[in-house]
């Protein structure tokens, strides 16, 4: 098995790096053989293999041949599959006196005759089960934003393999945590893949991910990762989940060209688009030769010596996977895949590209607006407050979302109305500002002294004192003469001192 991942290098490079890999482990394999084994190797033990007894195989294949050409010889996936049930029903049939208790032999040689049939019929003919050429691609089907009240979603559809996938946006504080033998880290970018029993057609619970769709997850998230903007260009958690609707084959990197179309749907400006095919092998171990097959379904996967997932941009590849069923694959057909597969992705995001031809110029109206701006770190407490009252004031005064990092980056959700998040990011600015002499503020008069002056909050947590004698250009007997607790004032600094700062009135503004 082969699992990579890559930022959009070439197909000499992916191929360079596995076969520099292949050298490294077989330098570990004759180590292995030539050290280990000697010195404490032990006899292997000799292990009496199952083998389908001669006379049985012999009489399945002469009875069921022409019968299993007759129910192949069908491009329909359903029609070929209830003709298959009906030989396989005829021959278990016709045998069950013959050869009672065998049912697993005649099985198992139904099972060998139906693979090299279809195996040779592609080898020789070229022709593969759905009547395709090797590189010929499924029928393909896409539409974006099939779900309005979610940020971004897609359907893509390949022949009968289709998933839906829905792009939900959040701020950074929704990454995902996670807890490990190291330090805790964080997933700002999550990809979920669900596979549901009606996909495939079987009636089963929903129950937590199993192993394949954690696998087939990690493979899609690898192959979308070195396109996600930076939380730097682009302040959101998201969150993409796959949910497979159909299944024949291939419905990870179904899942990875879905993904793409949603995240241009949400407005993720993506630095380029992704789609992902799966190669199939099929090889004649005694000649050597073989043939690569393009967008493999079910069948050919289960029937074939390969299947390699390979998916990138238009520019290169970002993720590959690959399992194996023979002794090994060479260089050679790893070059023909590759190449092959580079074909078919290039003519998949064609499709992909003709429904979504670029990213949504803005995000959905149910979307946060985020903006993210950096303070100082040791001012993190001021804008915080005692218990958090500081901050908590500037969220409900807003009606915005405020998370704040211990390096000091700011990011504001707004929902619904885009300025609130710049009132926010306006009152922060005024908390973690030094005030300098001719600043100008607008501010509350929070408190009175009559006969002294009047004190102005002109940041949360920030006020300084208008003397009376600084109030008008003429004579103020008291300073309820002209202002009042609660009025908007307009104020700029005269002088900064130890006792604190010193306003000038400019004008009031209620």
């Amino acid at each position: 098995m082969i699992e990579a991942g890559a930022n959009e290098v070439t197909n000499d490079e992916m191929v360079g790096a596995i076969m520099f890999g292949q050298h490294e482990i077989e330098k570990i394999c004759a180590f292995i053989e030539e050290t280990i084994v000697p010195a404490v190797g032990k006899p292997k033990k000799e292990i009496e293999l199952y083998h389908i007894p001669e006379d049985i195989d012999v009489a399945v294949r002469e009875f069921a041949s022409d019968k299993l050409d007759w129910a192949l010889d069908t491009f329909d996936r359903t029609e070929r599959q209830n003709r298959q049930d009906q030989v396989d029903a005829e021959t278990l049939e016709h045998f069950k006196d013959i050869y009672p208790d065998k049912t697993r032999e005649i099985k198992d040689s139904l099972y060998y005759l139906t693979k090299e049939k279809v195996r040779a019929k592609i080898f020789d003919k070229g022709i593969r089960p759905d009547g395709r050429g090797l590189k010929d691609i499924r029928p393909i089907w896409c539409e974006r934003g099939v779900l309005p009240r979610v940020h971004g979603s897609a359907v893509f559809t390949r022949g009968q393999t289709q998933t839906l996938t829905t792009c939900t946006l959040d701020m950074l504080a929704a990454a995902q945590k996670l807890e490990g033998l190291d330090d805790e880290t964080e997933k700002r970018y999550m990809h979920q893949y669900n596979f549901p029993g009606y996909c495939t057609g079987e009636a089963k619970a929903l129950r937590s991910p199993g192993r394949r769709e954690i696998g087939h997850g990690a493979l899609a998230e690898r192959a979308l990762e070195p396109v996600i903007p930076s939380k730097e260009e682009f302040p959101y958690a998201i969150r993409v989940v796959n949910d497979i609707l159909s299944s024949n084959g291939s419905s990870s990197m179904a899942s990875v060209c879905g993904s793409t179309m949603a995240l241009m749907d949400a407005g993720v400006p993506i630095k380029a688009p992704v789609a992902g095919v799966a190669m199939g092998l099929i090889k004649n171990q005694e000649t050597g030769e073989f043939r690569v097959m393009t967008d493999i379904q079910g069948l050919e996967d289960f029937l074939g010596d390969m299947d390699f997932k390979v998916a990138g941009t238009m520019k290169g590849i970002t993720a590959i996977q690959m399992d194996i069923k023979i002794k090994g694959i060479s260089e050679e057909i790893m070059h023909t895949a590759i190449e092959q597969a580079n074909e078919g992705r290039q003519f998949i995001l064609s499709k992909m590209l003709a429904c979504v031809p670029e990213v949504a110029p803005d995000l959905s109206k149910y979307a946060p607006r985020i903006i993210s701006f950096s303070i100082d770190p040791e001012k993190i407490g001021d804008v915080v407050g005692k218990q958090g009252k500081v901050i908590n004031s500037i969220i409900a005064e807003t009606g915005t979302k405020i998370d704040i990092e211990d390096d000091g980056t700011v990011c504001i959700a707004s929902y619904g109305d885009p300025e609130s998040a710049h009132r926010a990011k306006a009152i922060i600015e005024s908390i973690v500002h030094d005030p300098e002499v001719g600043d100008m503020f607008i501010g509350t008069v929070v408190r009175i002294l009559s006969t002294m002056g009047a004190f102005v909050e002109f940041a949360p947590g920030k006020d300084g004192m208008i003397h009376i004698s600084k109030l008008s250009n003429h004579r103020v007997e008291k300073v309820e003469d002209v202002l009042s607790v609660g009025d908007t004032v307009k104020v700029e600094i005269i002088k900064i001192g130890e006792k604190g700062i010193d306003f000038k009135l400019l004008e009031k503004l209620n």
